[in-house]
């Protein structure tokens, strides 16, 4: 008896098929970021869509200038480079100049995602790329900080210090950060990183829609908080331990990376097991740069380091296909 053929025609995909695509993604994305919106525009004024208007319409433009240019297909409807625009902006100045955020959206679409082929192709976060390379351009215009509106009768200045400043230079915070005002949000910043409340809410959000699982989040703020319980402040200014813990989580861009940087599709790895040990490399590089480095945040050169591990996590984490001899398999990942 002749054995049957079959063929198997790939144009009907009778693969896994999910009801979200990119777009629906991205939406989900945006819609998380909006607390933490709400409460830069509370607290900056109506000055803050600014920066957030011009870096998200600059990312758009440059997307899809490249794109045409290249006579590539049109990829704007996707929200990618929208979401790189919030992103962007979340991490600037809520009063920084006009131009900044246009310079870092050129490198973050054109330089870091679109050179490299386009949206998941890309080995580092397009955003947070783009911060890195404002900080180290335009240092001064990137560390200037406008008062909140919520403090403004208790400052009498225009631009004030961070916590991390004060954290830093081993002094004690004023009486005005208390933990109540860090979780809130009264406090000075980056637009999109001054209120814990307001990215934790967008963070649930995330992990409730399944948009993102808890591993990389979890294992990077749960291994900043246990090194810096363990080693308390370097520099002195009175901190007890658990103070000192609850400084470094409420403050700086630790909660906006953990939730909505490290966990980047494309540049995080893909197996549960890698993403722990990406998201405790994230934890532990933070606390390196927060210690012994010059700079007193370190949460956007960890995500970026950890980054260009991704590749060498994935390799050594992915699990064994089924049927495959486990020695076998780990002697061709050596190869």
């Amino acid at each position: 008896m002749t054995p049957k053929e079959f063929t198997f025609d790939a144009a009907y995909q009778p693969q896994v098929r999910a009801k979200r695509g990119t777009r629906e993604i991205m939406l989900d994305v945006i819609i998380a970021l909006l607390p933490a919106l709400c409460v830069g525009v509370w607290q900056f004024g109506a000055q803050a869509l600014i920066p957030l208007a011009v870096s998200v319409v600059s990312c758009v433009f440059f997307e899809w200038a490249y794109r045409k240019l290249l006579k590539k297909p049109d990829t704007i409807g996707d929200l990618s480079a929208v979401v790189t625009g919030i992103l962007l902006a979340f991490t600037l100045p809520a009063n920084c100049k006009w131009w900044l955020p246009i310079i870092g959206a050129f490198f973050a679409i054109v330089v870091v995602k679109q050179l490299y082929g386009g949206i998941g192709k890309n080995f580092l976060n397009p955003a947070l790329a783009g911060r890195a390379f404002l900080l180290a351009s335009y240092a001064l215009f990137m560390t200037t900080w406008v008062v909140p509106g919520s403090l403004a009768g208790v400052v009498d200045a225009e631009t004030m210090a961070t916590p991390l400043s004060y954290m830093k230079a081993g002094e004690a915070l004023p009486q005005y950060f208390t933990f109540k005002s860090m979780f809130l949000g009264t406090m000075p910043g980056c637009l999109g990183e001054v209120s814990a409340l307001a990215l934790l809410i967008g963070g649930v959000y995330l992990l409730a829609r399944k948009v993102i699982t808890w591993h990389i989040p979890v294992s990077f703020i749960g291994s900043v908080a246990l090194l810096t319980l363990i080693f308390g402040s370097k520099n002195g200014g009175g901190y007890t331990h658990v103070e000192w813990m609850l400084d470094n989580l409420l403050t700086g861009g630790l909660l906006l990376g953990a939730f909505f940087m490290a966990t980047d599709y494309a540049t995080s790895p893909l197996p549960k097991k890698g993403q722990l040990i990406y998201g405790i490399g994230c934890g532990l590089f933070t606390v390196f740069i927060r210690y012994f480095g010059s700079y007193n945040e370190g949460v956007c050169y960890s995500i970026l380091v950890m980054n260009c591990c991704t590749w060498i996590i994935d390799k050594y984490t992915k699990p064994t296909r089924f049927g495959v001899d486990k020695k076998a398999a780990k002697e061709a990942a050596k190869k």
